[in-house]
């Protein structure tokens, strides 16, 4: 089986004799056995700590849980400092959790969660921060200060948490670079290994929002044609 690995500025393709195994399995016989110099990022190999994610084919992956195939390219996530071959630096991109606020700050006491409480939010709290959806999210070509995917949906998940006192200090938070930039585009939800929809929590987002008061600041350059008395503006 051959594999093209991104090494800087170069692909460095590796045959190995492997078969009907993981990306993973292939990373480890290459530094084991071929070329120790490889780097790259593994953990629990369970599809657990996400530490693994790389991009195959242009889409992003768990290395130990995507079943390699002949011929496949290999590369490091976008939209964050490449440390070496496969490894990359995401202190920025986590970072956008404490500048999202994507916490519990402030907790109502003597609040009881039922069922249908406990379920609103559980699928945002198996996020794994592997950092698939920041790769794959296009906003970052043109505004690096984005919040992301996976933040807003941790922003979500506490903002829905009925026992967060004041969801609307979040709410103001995420209005610069946040909810609005967003293209809804999908690509997030496409490439998360958990199947977490952040395109779906930002739309919630996005009507919490309205309900305090906000609204897409792109409308307010955009007059849809017609000028404020109500007239043709051509």
């Amino acid at each position: 089986m051959k594999i093209s690995i991104k090494r800087e500025d170069s692909h460095e393709i590796y045959d190995v004799p492997l078969q009907d195994v993981t990306l993973l399995e292939i990373l480890n016989e290459i530094k084991n056995k071929i070329d120790a110099t490889l780097a790259y990022s593994s953990g629990c190999r369970s599809s657990v700590c996400g530490s693994c994610a790389v991009r195959v084919n242009g889409k992003e992956v768990l290395a130990c849980s995507y079943k390699a195939e002949d011929g496949d390219v290999v590369e490091p996530l976008l939209n964050v400092p490449i440390e070496r071959d496969l490894v990359v630096n995401m202190d920025k991109a986590y970072g956008f959790n404490s500048k999202a606020k994507a916490y519990q700050s402030t907790i109502v006491q003597n609040i009881k969660l039922s069922d249908e409480d406990e379920k609103r939010n559980a699928l945002q709290s198996d996020c794994i921060l592997c950092s698939a959806c920041y790769s794959a999210c296009p906003v970052y070509a043109v505004n690096k200060e984005f919040l992301g995917p996976f933040s807003l949906t941790r922003v979500w998940r506490y903002v829905s948490d009925k026992r967060e006192e004041n969801p609307k200090d979040k709410i103001d938070n995420i209005q610069m670079d946040g909810v609005w930039d967003c293209t809804l585009c999908n690509a997030c939800t496409l490439v998360c290994p958990q199947g977490i929809s952040s395109k779906a929590d930002i739309e919630k987002l996005r009507a919490r929002s309205v309900m305090f008061g906000y609204s897409d600041p792109s409308f307010g350059s955009f007059d849809g044609g017609f000028g404020f008395d109500g007239s043709p503006s051509f």
